[in-house]
């Protein structure tokens, strides 16, 4: 007997796809301001549980190593990674301390902290969201359907409408790529900008030189 290939997961994304496109200049936003950011000395935090804790990751390897044209690295850590942190904590101040706990240690005002969740109501991001605030960091969060806990905890929130918690994640990793590319173009164009700002001054050094002779 022949088989027949259920399609339905792929119709699933192709019809969440559709909607996800609209959030393209948020993640485009979210690239340029991360450039920024850490390329004047801040970090991201990232955290997630299950699949999300392996989006997380994806997302700092990209930009601790590099998404696709080689470029300086930039500070980004996975909260989650640190297993021994992660399971210390849970042991001394319970499990939905595990990532405060760390964005107490690593976080500083002016850091982001990106947290990911397909349903949006794990608590240890909830609490994660509120110890950085305190300590005067930007929240982003990827989530599923809005509305949900930690869209309305964050500072900015692209929600995720989708059928399944796997097409939600399957997205999130999209967002993660877009991410990417849109925070490798606002560091090239920096790196452009700076070149021709350092020949312009080379020039008008060069210029008032000849004139003094």
């Amino acid at each position: 007997m022949k088989l027949v290939t259920d399609v339905t997961h792929c119709d699933d994304l192709m019809k969440a796809l559709e909607g996800f496109r609209e959030d393209a200049p948020l993640i485009q936003r979210w690239g340029t301001a991360l450039a920024g950011r850490l390329g004047g000395g801040a970090r991201l935090l990232v955290a997630g549980n299950g699949g999300s804790a392996a989006q997380a990751q994806h997302l700092t390897a990209e930009l601790v190593g590099r998404y696709r044209e080689d470029r300086p690295a930039f500070s980004a850590l996975a909260l989650h990674a640190d297993t021994s942190s992660t399971t210390a904590i849970a042991n001394d101040y319970g499990v939905q301390e595990i990532f405060a706990r760390q964005v107490a240690a690593h976080g500083r005002d002016g850091d982001v902290l990106m947290l990911l969740s397909t349903s949006g109501a794990s608590a240890n991001l909830l609490v994660a969201a509120e110890e950085a605030h305190r300590l005067g960091m930007t929240v982003w969060a990827l989530t599923g359907p809005a509305p949900n806990p930690l869209q309305a905890a964050a500072d900015e929130a692209l929600c995720v409408e989708a059928a399944t918690g796997a097409t939600v994640q399957e997205l999130h990793l999209v967002t993660v790529h877009m991410l990417c590319e849109a925070f490798d173009q606002a560091v090239a164009q920096r790196d452009r900008e700076r070149c021709a700002a350092g020949r312009k001054r080379q020039r008008r050094w060069t210029a008032s030189g000849e004139d003094a002779v």
